[in-house]
């Protein structure tokens, strides 16, 4: 079968959940039985996010093949089947950097190197480099119709449309039907300039994906229809709904997959759908909740922590029971009445970040969590804390610390990967992507796991000093899991503890809705416990 294209884009302003439409269009399509990718273009200058602040910019989600890349690359996998990689998010700064360097090379054989055509071919030619592997890639543009940075993006997709046979190429907009309270009715005009723009540039929608906070009346889609060239069974409505998981099935029920189907001219192979409608009826029928206290730096936030979130989500589902964040800026702890902060706690974690701020606030909550016994989840920069922790306030080494934060110490629990005999120097100094896990017979991490030998994806600097494992295990702390390639401490758990891990992986990154990633599940089911509900 030959592969065909779906091209979404957005309009009016961002954050209108691009990455969730389009992950939902791939969810369907999956449910009628294609094999589909998803592919992320981001204008920025960036090579990748990898140095970008998630305050700005959110999470960073990292692939089994090391890739920094945009967080919506975790809708695309928990909302559909496919693994991304490298290949799956491209910035205007790769992109850019890719042209300069054939430049440089001289692959251009002396010519004068343009926007159109050199960059919008480099463009054109990341899309099709996936050609034949799938039946359907859908590409979503990063920003908004009419920002100068996008323009060779939707050029590059222009003219793979205007190559395109019939039915093999579909443009999809995302745009806002604001609702105006005081004028009490949806206003369209956002829609009709923000596909004004698109078509300034050539680009006609086949669809248009209104988002609206109601679902759009008959007159309101008759009125967009009119001014934007676009037929009125083409205008869906896309109001907003109580959970993220419930659009594929609102997409549906709106006529989406009718529309895909006719527009590509596919075929229903099969109508899958049941089991996700299943999951996500599930979600209603949650009644008792946990409050887990999230102890970041980037809680202002909320999508530096997404996949996280999720996860989190997913555990609960699992678990049938809600989960509630209490989030905490990890730098006001240290002032703070620990006692009556976490009162409500049920499980505290801490999650992965780079820098100073708020370390010392992370190892009071680590601390707090191992005395009273409350479950402790430490990710990466958590495991790290929680191992200071432990050697400053139990192996009683005061002046414990990793290298990362003090770099005079003698105690240096932490290092940076580079530093340790034997290890290869790795992508800006990170360990980054999948790597192996052995786990530890008997312990608590290899029962959740219920394998020996696990496969997680990472993402830090900093590697556990060996000359500290037996100290760490001498006192009372399991060793839990070690790559056994490059000798590296993994996981550890807290003997006599009721539930205390530390990783140095970021397991929320391979977490699905009806594959939760079994660390979470057990996590949550040992918050119920503590809070005395029946498992």
């Amino acid at each position: 079968m030959k592969t065909k294209y779906i091209f979404v884009t957005g309009g009016v302003l961002s954050s209108l959940g691009k990455g969730v439409a389009a992950a939902s269009i791939g969810n369907i399509l999956e449910s009628y039985g294609y094999h589909i990718t998803i592919v992320k273009l981001d204008p920025y200058l960036n090579v990748d996010p990898g140095t970008m602040s998630p305050l700005q910019h959110g999470e960073v989600f990292v692939t089994d093949d090391g890739a920094e890349t945009d967080l919506d690359l975790g809708h695309y996998e928990r909302f559909t089947k496919t693994i991304t990689s490298q290949k799956n998010n491209w910035t205007a700064g790769k992109i850019y950097y890719s042209v300069i360097e054939k430049e440089r090379r001289g692959d251009y054989l002396g010519k004068t190197v343009q926007v159109i055509p050199h960059v919008t071919d480099e463009i054109k030619s990341a899309i099709t480099s996936l050609d034949g592997k799938y039946d359907v890639i859908i590409i979503e543009i990063g920003g908004t119709v009419g920002d100068i940075e996008s323009l060779p993006f939707l050029e590059a997709i222009r003219q793979i449309g205007l190559s395109s046979e019939d039915n093999d190429s579909l443009f999809i907009h995302l745009t806002l039907v604001p609702f105006i309270k005081t004028a009490g009715e949806l206003k369209t005009k956002p829609t009709q300039h923000s596909v004004k723009a698109l078509r300034e540039i050539g680009i006609q929608p086949d669809i248009l994906l209104c988002r609206a906070e109601i679902p759009l009346p008959e007159e309101i889609k008759e009125k967009i229809a009119l001014f934007t060239n676009v037929k009125y069974e083409d205008v869906v409505s896309a109001n907003d709904v109580d959970t993220i998981y419930k659009i594929p099935l609102v997409f549906k029920e709106e006529g989406m997959g009718d529309l895909l189907l006719k527009k590509l001219d596919l075929k229903m192979k099969k109508d899958d759908s049941s089991s996700w409608k299943k999951w996500v009826d599930k979600i209603y029928s949650l009644e008792n909740e946990v409050t887990i206290s999230i102890v970041g730096k980037y809680v202002s936030l909320s999508d530096s922590y997404k996949s996280l979130f999720e996860a989190l989500f997913h555990g609960g589902v699992e678990n049938n029971i809600k989960v509630k964040f209490d989030l905490i800026e990890s730098d006001t702890l240290l002032d703070d009445d620990l006692e009556k902060r976490f009162e409500n706690s049920d499980g505290i974690l801490v999650p992965g970040g780079f820098g100073i701020r708020g370390i010392e606030g992370m190892i009071k909550a680590v601390e707090h969590a191992r005395i009273k016994n409350i479950p402790y989840f430490g990710i990466c920069l958590g495991m790290q804390t929680a191992s200071v922790e432990f050697v400053r306030n139990v192996a009683g080494l005061k002046n414990a610390h990793s290298a990362e934060f003090d770099k005079s110490t003698d105690q240096r629990i932490f290092l940076k990967l580079k530093e340790l005999i034997g290890i290869e120097k790795m992508g800006h100094n990170m360990r980054l992507g999948q790597f192996s896990c052995s786990l530890k017979e008997g312990t608590l991490c290899r029962d959740i796991y219920k394998d020996e030998k696990i496969m997680e994806r990472h993402r830090h600097r900093y590697e556990f000093n060996p000359e500290f494992e037996e100290v760490l295990e001498s006192n009372g702390m399991v060793i839990s899991g070690k790559n056994k390639e490059r000798n590296l401490v993994e996981m550890i758990e807290l003997k006599g503890h009721p539930w205390f891990i530390g990783c140095q992986f970021h397991p929320e990154l391979k977490s699905r809705p009806m594959n939760p990633h079994p660390l979470f599940i057990s996590f949550i089911g040992a918050a119920k416990k503590f809070k005395g509900l029946s498992l």
